[in-house]
């Protein structure tokens, strides 16, 4: 009681007896100075302010202060010249926020998807056994691998491809795999494994691996336990009834393998044949149990697990079999069955690409989907389409809204064994005719079972390759050596089981002059290296301006720079049996790049005939002649020599793509603008 008459009796005084400064300090000279206690002054300084009574406080004379009472602050925030800039202010602060979340949707809704890391950069297959030996026992392995990270990314590589690795015997390149869950000891150990992964994801790279799913090594325990009929595992491969007496074996039918003759092998532990689409030592797995895609799905999660970023997916068209065990049928229909030994003697409509199939790789599309969740660790999916016909190779891709690989991978351009424009064209718009809408490209010229470039075209011709492989739409892969012009070794000294035609293409990688190239420290190497080692190798063509690893790292950082050559419209202007020009643009862009590549002898183009509205003298941005590089020429004569190629840079308002009589001569994978107001990619093209 006695607190509340206190503050009725505070109420009661005077404004300057009660007043509460709530922390700030008015002026002193105000509240110390002494008024005349009759003067009007201070009778309005000190009139009374009652709360008691139902009269309302008069704040006539009264002028804001700091610290002023609640009474006071309502009073004057409720004043329209106090209340209107406040209410703009707000409404203007919601329109703002309104207008930025507009703009913030409609740049996402026309935004185009950002590449992937498969799609932004080129990738580098390696065969692990040639590619750096740390051991001295004259085999590669990953920690040799490991070692050479830095050279990788000293080529603006962004993932590295390296081919298999698992536990396997020494039959058909290590694909007949004994254990898909370890590391051949040649290569090293998981450990190694591991830490390679760490290396290679603390560079900024990204890491896929090979998988075999469609065949194990008889030595495979699924195998040893399939033969014996023991379980789960009776079904695991195919097993078929066949007649074999005094040694000779009577097979199902006529099948033949890949490397010739029947397909078909006589297992004397379960008195039938088993079928093998490769070497009678791979036999294949059944894909029609569930038991075996359960098994091939747990050892895909398993290297998803340890890291990898991805796989090339080898030898899927023969996952699946006829169940009918039908003959199929010859080639050559006057030809004796019996005489029927080579695989190019019969068509495979029964043992290739069928009913099914699609819908086992789909599964694996499935699983690495699970894996792909985490933002930034997208899981890449390649199918290996050796053979097969574009129309089949394009069904790799998946269905519109059904996807598959993210692509098969491209070897036709390997398959060339002599250049010429014409050759290279048919390559070049055979795949981009085809091409699914909105599927990504990409582009090989040399891999592990066809002859080097060098050996293939000829060394002339390895710049312009390059050339070509970095200017098309789409990724580029590179094959370990090609970069530098190696080319196939003569002869081999390999008592191993191989197919000796595809060993010359696997030789050491040649690092520098050294014994072994550089390769090994060891007294030996499991494939002899190549004679011109001493000039064709790493550490000489670092210090020499025209070397094809020079160009090689200035074509690489030309396509990871240019919007144009990741994202830009490729329209050919001219084909024939010399050369091939086509230029790289893209919508918003003024420049243009046109590229020039000569197969054939030496000759003069005029590309003022080809294109009427280009500019007389072109800037060349690069060459396979490192002597022109940034100088001039003259679009109306151009001097081409043999294996010459140029980038030709210019700048124009009229796209080609954009004019009728080159409409049908451009392709894009997915369309996008570039706005140089915003700098940003945009889809309202």
């Amino acid at each position: 009681m006695a607190e509340e008459k206190s503050k009725r009796d505070c109420f009661g005084m005077s404004m300057k007896g009660c007043r509460t400064n709530n922390g700030f300090v008015q002026n002193e000279d105000v509240l110390e100075k002494d008024l005349d206690p009759g003067s009007p002054a201070d009778s309005a300084q000190h009139s009374t302010v009652g709360i008691l009574g139902p009269e309302e406080p008069d704040f006539k004379d009264v002028q804001p202060y700091a610290g002023m009472p609640k009474e006071v602050l309502f009073h004057f925030s409720s004043q329209a010249r106090y209340r209107v800039p406040r209410e703009i202010l707000f409404w203007l602060t919601v329109a703002s926020v309104l207008v930025l979340i507009g703009v913030t949707i409609a740049i996402i809704a026309v935004s185009p998807k950002c590449l992937d890391w498969w799609q932004a950069g080129p990738m580098y297959q390696i065969y692990p056994r040639s590619f750096k030996d740390s051991n001295e026992d004259g085999n590669g392995d990953l920690k040799g691998i490991q070692d050479k990270l830095d050279y990788i990314t000293t080529l603006n590589i962004k993932t590295v491809w390296i081919t298999s690795f698992y536990k396997s015997p020494l039959k058909d390149f290590r694909y007949g795999i004994e254990d898909f869950r370890e590391v051949d000891p040649i290569f090293g150990t998981m450990k190694d494994f591991e830490n390679l992964v760490a290396a290679i994801h603390d560079k900024d790279l990204k890491l896929i691996i090979d998988f075999i799913p469609n065949h194990t090594s008889d030595k495979h325990d699924w195998f040893q336990l399939s033969r014996n009929r023991t379980g789960k595992y009776t079904d695991y491969y195919i097993w078929h009834d066949c007649h074999h007496e005094n040694g000779t074996t009577t097979p199902p039918n006529n099948w033949v393998s890949v490397y010739g003759n029947s397909s078909w092998h006589f297992d004397e532990v379960r008195n039938q044949c088993y079928f093998h689409q490769f070497t009678k030592e791979q036999p294949d797995l059944n894909f029609r149990n569930p038991d075996v895609q359960e098994e091939i799905q747990e050892i895909i999660q398993f290297w998803l697990e340890k890291g990898v970023d991805g796989f090339s997916f080898e030898a899927v068209k023969f996952l699946l079999e006829a169940k009918h065990l039908r003959d199929e049928a010859q080639v050559n229909e006057t030809q004796i069955p019996d005489t029927v030994t080579r695989y190019s003697e019969l068509y495979h409509d029964f043992t290739t690409t069928q009913v099914g199939m699609h819908d086992i790789v789909r599964s694996f599309r499935q699983t690495m989907d699970q894996y792909s969740r985490e933002p930034g660790r997208y899981r890449f999916m390649g199918t290996e389409a050796y053979g097969d016909s574009i129309d089949r190779t394009m069904m790799y891709y998946g269905l519109p809204f059904i996807q598959e690989a993210d692509f098969p991978f491209n070897d036709y351009l390997t398959r060339l064994d002599t250049p010429s424009g014409n050759s290279v064209f048919e390559v070049i718009t055979s795949w981009m005719e085809h091409l699914p809408e909105g599927k990504w490209p990409n582009w090989m010229i040399g891999g592990l079972d066809t002859a080097r470039l060098t050996s293939r075209l000829g060394k002339e011709y390895v710049n312009i390759m390059n050339m070509l492989l970095f200017t098309l739409p789409g990724t580029p892969i590179t094959y370990y050596g090609e970069e530098i012009g190696m080319g196939n070794i003569l002869s081999t000294n390999l008592n191993e089981s191989y197919n000796v035609d595809t060993l010359f293409s696997k030789s050491p990688m040649q690092w520098d002059n050294s014994s072994n190239a550089g390769f090994s420290e060891g007294s030996h190497t499991w494939l002899p290296t190549s004679s011109d080692y001493h000039s064709v190798n790493v550490e000489v063509q670092k210090t020499q301006p025209s070397s094809a690893l020079k160009l090689y790292q200035e074509l690489s950082l030309l396509h990871a720079n240019e919007l144009l050559l990741s994202r830009g419209w490729f329209c050919y202007v001219r084909t024939d049996n010399h050369s091939v020009v086509y230029a790289r643009e893209l919508d918003g862009l003024d420049t243009v790049f046109l590229v020039v590549l000569n197969f054939g002898e030496s000759s003069v183009l005029n590309l003022k005939k080809l294109i009427s509205n280009i500019p007389t003298r072109m800037r060349i941005r690069l060459s396979t002649n490192s002597a022109n590089k940034e100088s001039e020429v003259d679009t109306n004569a151009i001097t081409l020599a043999k294996g010459e190629g140029l980038i030709l840079e210019y700048n124009t308002k009229t796209l080609l793509h954009q004019q009728t009589d080159f409409r049908d001569r451009c392709f894009v994978s997915s369309r996008v603008c570039y706005s140089s107001v915003l700098n940003i990619l945009h889809s309202l093209c």
